[in-house]
This record gives structure tokens, sequence and C-alpha cells, in this order.
């Protein structure tokens, strides 16, 4: 048992703020004469020690008992309390007596207190599940009785999967995650002092996994010149003994024949690379060929180091599984692999029976990596891509031939990025192009995976050269794989809002079978003939009933947006999502999920769009497909300015800007920066909205994306007509707008345009055009936009001092912005709702209820600092009556400036608030937000 008194410095820590204000807390308590106890659990490497000596480095307001347990004393009774003791200055009983005499159940509580001696103590034991079985139950026993005693701090450490165990259930528990990137980097660039190059950077953070200990392990293995970019970096990065100088504690106490048991887990984990474990059976059937007993995993399970699940075995910790494997020598690796090859039956599972063969080589075998590459190919064999992935590459490894080893992994690279591995599918490919195969056709399919990889991750220009170029170099050998790597050029040049780069992806060269509608559909869209993109367009949805590719089914749903069948892009972007699901394809289903998430925003299902984007959100992130994560921020930015959540709306639009920005995306720049606007139109802030939507629907270098103009116009037009500022800018848009209105690409248009022009006509004109676009949204459908021109339509009404008319439309808008979940519109019309004089809800009893309707609005406007010309444009009424109402809001409320005006009401909105709160069920007031 090693003891210490903390002294010197305490240890930097990174990323762990929420961990060390959960210590922070605990001190306090101590402080101020109260006791507590904190349980850190985690998994090796995470960082239970570093925590453990901040805290007790940091600790200053009386004495600190400090020791790490030892597992050579586990059984040696009483071994922790007499270390624990050893470490105080002056023991109130002797560590030697407690060796001799043991201690009762409650005989470490008493230490503890009388070792305090009336001042605060904090009590820190790292490991201490490692501790012997009657100490460990001693301070089990402590913990839970701790506050019995003033001012006693216990601050533990376990093992993860000790966190449950009886000596410490029930404990407050605290457990570490790994580190985030930017975590990771910042200690990553305290240890190697900033001087890493990008590249071996980022290998180096992919390797360690937010472990903070494996990344100094790897960053210790690498020369100066290897940190540097100038010398090769080692395969792999995290080796054998790398991986266990961090975790290799958990496997040294285990016995040798659980330790090669869990050797032939790892081996056959290898079959599953995607984390679904070991194949249970097939394990147990080589254990008992290789004269182990199965009963050998009882004790890695006892361990925390793997267990039986079901079917299949599992590590709890994927280090350990990678320890188990490199570090073990390669004799062994390939002696496992030869054993699991030996009790699978080679007809039933030809795949995994051959790839544990290659696996066992020891050299080239041009037969068997024939055999294995037919295998992973082979359409009949169920398989995951990263399972073919694999087998294709242990191919490779076995072929002499340099082009055949280069298509191998090529198709090995295809199916990691299928797989949603785009940085193994980039090692593949820089291993196909070492040497660099002369065949035309080689070339190509290696820039066509390239550029695909590019085209979800990195910035779309250079995807859409890389993937022409494929389509070049593949025309003459593979007409399919070109058009496919054309199609992704012209999504890479949509994303960028480059048409004539779209028209010129499409190209003129003879279109291969299948794919003539999807190009003759998109080539006329694009070009503005809506009428003649409907007849392929149209025939490529209907096929999709039938399909199961998820990449064709992509196309269909594109080709519904274009068509402007909302129902059918829905319909067949699902289909397409349960496609790549059912075909395992994870690169896929970030992208379905995206699609799905315009689809339904488009419908004006706001709470479905969210749910699909956060799906692909969490999809995207872990395929590491970046261009997607923007895209999915910016849907996510969208639904937030429907819903009225600020604070997410600021989050995912920066998030999707800050990609979009560095990869070329003007499709998810340009719709962030609408939700950004339709968020301010919301709220009443139509200057804002107006100078954030003008440069992106005017004519000009710098205008939106061209297939979101449109979609844009009508909310300019009314920021513009609201704002007071309709120009010429505002004529144009509406006459842009009926043009793409009457193309019939957006079942909204006809409504939107009515409304639109609604806003421009004369009193005696707009009447009609406002009756004609309610009647044109019956047609189409979709809540928030019908309540939209509700909204302004009583808006209206009410300018005409036609109250009672007004309320109609204000109530029908009101009950469908609550059905679209669309808060702060509706809070928008529920202020529109009392200015008509509705009583829409009790106003309190608060100084506030003095004030009219009208006064009320033009408080909260001014309290949250709008100036007296902006609470006007958003009121609708003019400076002059604005500035007559807030001399009377002043003598009423008996105050003298803005800022006493902002704070009775923060005051009396926060009163509210907490009334609201705690009412009873079905007693909850409406607290009424600003207008």
């Amino acid at each position: 048992m090693t003891t210490n008194t903390t002294t010197g410095r305490p240890p930097r820590l990174f990323g762990r703020d929420g961990e060390l204000a959960a210590v922070a807390a605990l001190s306090e308590r101590l402080r101020s004469g109260r006791s507590g106890v904190l349980l850190v659990a985690g998994e090796p490497g995470l960082g239970r020690t570093a925590l453990l000596d901040r805290a007790a480095g940091d600790f200053d307001a009386g004495p600190v008992l400090h020791t790490r347990a030892a597992p050579a004393e586990h059984h040696l009774d009483h071994s922790g309390v007499h270390a624990l003791l050893s470490s105080a200055p002056e023991p109130a009983t002797p560590p030697a007596a407690v060796l001799r005499t043991g201690l009762p159940p409650t005989g470490l509580l008493d230490l503890l207190r009388r070792t305090s001696r009336h001042r605060p103590l904090l009590v820190c034991v790292d490991d201490a599940h490692l501790w012997d079985p009657r100490s460990r139950a001693a301070l089990g026993f402590a913990a839970r009785r701790v506050e019995s005693v003033p001012a006693v701090g216990l601050l533990l450490s376990v093992a993860g999967h000790r966190a449950g165990a009886p000596d410490f259930a029930g404990l407050p528990a605290l457990r570490l995650a790994p580190l985030a990137e930017q975590a990771t980097g910042a200690l990553l660039d305290e240890l190697t002092g900033g001087a890493a190059d990008p590249l071996v950077r980022e290998e180096l953070l992919y390797a360690a996994e937010g472990n903070p200990a494996l990344l100094t392990a790897l960053v210790d293995r690498l020369s100066a010149a290897q940190l540097a970019g100038h010398a090769p970096l080692p395969r792999p990065l995290a080796d054998g003994p790398a991986l266990m100088r961090v975790v290799g504690g958990r496997l040294a106490e285990l016995p040798t024949a659980t330790r090669d048991l869990l050797l032939l887990v790892a081996a056959a984990h290898e079959q599953h690379p995607d984390g679904a474990g070991a194949d249970a059976a097939l394990v147990l059937r080589a254990a008992r060929a290789a004269g182990l007993d199965p009963a050998a995993l009882d004790a890695a399970e006892a361990a925390g180091v793997a267990r039986g699940a079901g079917n299949r075995i599992r590590f709890d910790d994927p280090l350990v599984r990678r320890a188990v494997r490199l570090g073990a020598p390669l004799s062994r690796r390939r002696a496992a692999h030869t054993l699991l090859a030996a009790v699978l039956d080679g007809d039933r599972n030809r795949l995994a029976h051959l790839s544990h063969r290659a696996l066992a080589a020891d050299g080239p075998d041009t037969r068997l990596a024939d055999r294995l590459a037919s295998a992973a190919a082979a359409p009949d064999i169920r398989a995951r891509p990263l399972q073919r992935s694999l087998a294709l590459a242990r191919a490779a490894d076995l072929t002499a031939t340099a082009g055949a080893r280069a298509a191998r992994l090529t198709a090995a690279a295809e199916y990691a990025r299928l797989g949603g591995r785009p940085r193994r599918a980039r090692e593949l490919l820089a291993a196909a192009r070492e040497g660099a195969p002369a065949h035309q056709g080689l070339r190509g399919s290696v820039e066509l995976v390239c550029g695909t990889l590019a085209l979800r991750d990195g910035p779309v220009g250079d995807a859409h050269e890389a993937l022409l170029l494929a389509a070049a170099l593949l025309q003459p050998y593979d007409p399919d794989g070109a058009w496919g790597a054309r199609f992704g050029a012209m999504e890479a040049a949509w994303a960028a809002g480059d048409v004539p780069s779209c028209l010129a992806a499409l190209g003129e060269s003879p279109v291969a079978p299948g794919h003539d509608d999807f190009r003759a559909g998109m080539l006329a869209a694009l070009g503005g003939r809506f009428g003649e993109a409907r007849g392929p367009l149209r025939r490529l949805l209907e096929r999709a009933g039938d399909d199961d590719d998820p990449v064709r089914l992509l196309r269909a749903g594109v080709a519904a947006l274009v068509l402007g069948d909302i129902a059918a892009a829905c319909h067949v972007n699902a289909r397409a999502l349960a496609a790549a699901r059912a075909h395992d394809f994870a690169s896929l289903v970030p992208q379905a999920l995206e699609h799905l998430a315009y689809a339904e925003l488009r419908a004006g299902r706001h709470a479905r769009a969210r749910a699909h984007a956060e799906e692909g959100l969490r999809a995207a992130h872990h395929a590491g497909q970046r261009n997607v994560v923007a895209h999915h921020h910016a849907a996510l930015a969208l639904v937030a300015s429907i819903e009225g959540d600020g604070t997410a709306l600021t989050a995912h639009a920066d998030a999707a800007l800050a990609i979009a920005g560095r990869h070329g995306l003007a499709q998810a720049a340009t719709l962030a920066e609408w939700a950004r606007a339709r968020a301010d139109l919301g709220r009443g802030l139509s200057l804002d909205a107006a100078a954030r939507l003008g440069p992106l629907v005017r004519p000009g270098h710098r205008r939106g994306h061209f297939a979101v103009r449109m979609l844009m116009a009508p909310c300019f037009v009314e920021a513009t007509v609201l704002a007071g500022e309709p120009g010429a800018d505002t004529g144009t848009a509406v006459e842009e707008f009926a043009r793409w209105a009457a193309l019939g690409a957006d079942p909204q248009a006809p409504a939107q345009l009515a409304r639109c022009r609604a806003l421009l006509a004369p009193p005696a004109e707009a009447e009609p055009l406002y009756a004609y676009a309610l009647t044109r949204h019956e047609r189409a459908g979709g809540d928030f936009e019908r309540a939209r021109t509700l909204l302004l339509y009583g808006k209206w009404l009410r300018r005409r001092r036609r109250p009672r008319e007004a309320r109609g439309r204000l109530k029908d808008a009101l009950y469908a912005f609550e059905r679209a979940g669309a808060t702060v519109w509706a809070d928008q019309t529920r202020a529109e709702l009392r200015a008509t004089g509705a009583a829409a809800a009790r106003e309190g009893a608060g100084p506030l209820a003095c004030l009219t309707p009208q006064q009320l609005r033009i408080a909260r406007c001014v309290a949250e600092g709008a100036t007296n010309r902006e609470v006007a444009l958003r009121l609708s009424i003019s400076p002059r009556t604005v500035d007559h109402h807030l001399r009377n809001v002043f003598a009423l409320l008996g105050v003298r400036s803005r800022v006493e005006l902002s704070r009775l009401v923060s005051r009396e909105e926060e009163s509210l608030v907490e009334e609201r709160n705690s009412a009873g069920p079905g007693q909850r007031r409406e607290v009424p937000r600003s207008g």
C-alpha cells in the first residue's frame, strides 16, 4: 500500500470542469462544518488519480489523508486502514494497532472523528476497490454514516465496474467519461508544447479516444521528428506496449487461462469491428479445442474486463480489447485465429472461416487471397460492410501482384466508407496509392472513393473536382461508376450553390441505362424548364416504390423535393433511411435523415423534423461527416426559429456556419441565416430580419443558395413591409416569387404569393388577397404558414379598427401556432390579441396590472432594449404614439427612466413565472410574454 500527503503544485486537468466543481462543492461543505462523500468511478486512464491529486492539493482548510491501494496487499486484513492512518502526520491511533487488533464496524468512523480534531478533514482513497475486504467494508460503512461526524469528507475512486459493488452502493457517484475532442486537444498541446504537426495531431487525437493516459503514452512513444511530421508514424500508433501501459493492470492479475481465453475473444471480435462483440458459441468451441475451461471467463467478469451478453462476449472497455490483442506476441495471435478457423464450418460460415485463415497466415498466399476476396464480394453472403472491408484488406495483404492488391484495398476502402469508417477508408486508399497503379480504371475507382469521402467531410469544391476526374477515368471501363461519380459531383456543386457546375457535372456523355431519367430531369430543372423535368422525375419516383437500393432512393427523394411533392419526399426518404439501415450502410443513414428532416420542414412538421435532425446529427458525428453535421445543425436552427428557443438557435446556426465557411457549403449557410432572420421576424424584429435576408434574396454575387432563395422570399417581403421600408427590392422579390410559384414546384407558394401581395396592396385590395391566400392554404396544408397569414390578416384588421374580426383571425392563428409548436409566434399572436382588448390571460395583480394592453406591450418592448422607432415598427404604430404611451407608462408606474422600467418589468415577469411554476395541476396560469 502506497501513501502520501500531497504537497507541491496540483496537476492541471483538462475538460473536467464539472467534476472539479463537484469536488469543490464537497470541500465547501467541509469548510462550513458539514460532512459529505463523493465516489469517482471511471475506466483506467481517464484521470481518477489526477482528480484526487488535484482535490488533495487544493484543499487548505485542514489536514488531508491521501492513499492509493496496492493490489499486492489485497489479502492482508486491515491493510487499507493501516495505510490510511499512516498518511496522517499525527494519527489518533497507531497504525500498527489496527493490524494487531482489527476494527469494529464503526472503528474507521471513530478514528476519522478523532483524527480531524474539530478541523475539516479530507480523506482521499484512490482505487478503493482494491483495498482488502475488511478495510473496504469499514470504508463503505464510514461513507454511509459520515454525516454523523462534523466536517469529514470522503473522496473515493473506484474502477467503473465497481461503482455498484455492495461496499459502495448508494453513494453519490461521479462517472468519468472520455475527454471531449477540444479538451483532448488542449492536453495534447500542453504535452507537446504545440509542436505537433496538424496531421500528426489529428492522428494522435483519434488513436487516444479521449483517454488522457493513452494520449500521454502515445506522445512519449514518438520522436521529435515524428511529432513534427518529418518522419513516418509507427503503425499501429497505439500498439500493445502503449495500451498495456494504460490498462495492463487490469489484466496482470488475471489467471493465465483467463488471459488465453480473452485472446480468443479478441480474435473472434475482429470479425465484428462495429463493436457487436465476439460470437460466444464460436469462442467456447475454440476454447474447448485448446483445452481451456470456459469457466475461466468468470475471472474476467469479476475483474470487469469482459462478460457474456446473450450470444456475445463483449469487453467492457475497447482499449482493453485492443491491449489483449496487440499485447500478445504475433505467434499467439495467429494461433488464436487458427483455432477459430478450425472450429468454423467452412461452408456455412465461408467469409469468417476464410478471414480467420487469412489472419493466421504468415505470408502471401495467392489462392487463399483469391478465395477470400471472392467471398467478401459475394452478394449471397450475409455480411456487414465493415466485415467485407476487413476481409478485402486481409486479402490484399496476402496478394503479391501490385495491381490486384491495390484493387482489393480500394474495394476495402469503399466498404469501410459505407460502414461509416472514413478514417479507415482513407488509410486503405493511401495504401492502394502506394506503387502508383497505372491502370486508369483503378485510378478512377480510387478517386471515386476519395471524392465521395470529401463530399461528406471536406471542401465540396475539392470533392467536385475529384469526382469529375473519377468520372473521366472510369467512363471507358465502368459507365455505372462514372455516372455515380458525376451525380456526386453535381451534389457537391449543389451544396456549393454553383448551378453552372451542376450542369457541367451532368455533362454530355452517353447515359448508362437506369440513369437517364435522373439526369434529364435534373438538367431541365436546373435550367428552369420544370415542364420538361416533371416527366422523367415522376418516372423516377414511380420506380422508387419497388426499390430497396438506398442510393437510388435518395436520388428519388431529391426528385420529389424538386417536383414539390412533399408527401412523396417524406415517404421516399423514409424508405431510403430504412434501406440504409437494412444494408448496414452507416455512411448513408445521416444523409437519409438530413433529406427526411428537410422534407418534414417543408411539410410544416417541425417536431418530426427536429427528431430526425437530432438523430442525424448524432449519426453524422459518429460517421465523421462534418458536412452532413452542418446541414443537420441548419435544420435544427430552422426548427428553433419556429419553436422560439433562442439558445438552441444560436448554437445550431453558429455550428452550421462554422463548418459551412470552411467547406464551402452555401446551402447550409443560407439555411442557417434564414433561421436567424425568421427568429427575428417571430420576435417582431422586422428591421433585423430584413437586413439579414436582403443579401440572400437580392440578385448579385452575395445572393443566397439558388434552391433556398425563393423559399426565403415571403419572409423578406414580410420583414420589409413590417419594418416600414418596402422598396424596389421588395417588389422585385415578389415578381420573381410569382414566376417561381407559377412553376408549381412549391405547394405553399401560391398562398404565400397572395399574402405578399396583400402586404403591399392598398387597403381596398388587401382583404380579398388575404382571403384568397387562406383558400390556397387549405389546399396546400401546413398549419404554420396558414397561421402566419392569419396573424398578418389579424394585424391588418386591427389597424383598420375592426377588433372583433381581428380577434377571430388571431385566435385561429394562435391555435394553429400552438399545434405547430411555434412558441415565439404564438407569443406574438397573444400580444396582438391583447391589443384588440381580448382577455387572453390574467395579467396578475402586480404594478403592471394598471396598464392597458397597448401600454403593457410597449413597456415590455422597451424593457427588452428596443428604441421608440423599433417599438413602433414591431407594433405597427407610429413613433409619436409610442412616445405618448410611454410617458403615461412612466407616470402610472412611478418610474423615471427606461432602466427603472426594465427592472420593474423583469421583477414582475419573474414573479409570474414563479407563480406559474408553483401552481398545482390544472391551476397553472399563463405568463404573458412580450409581443
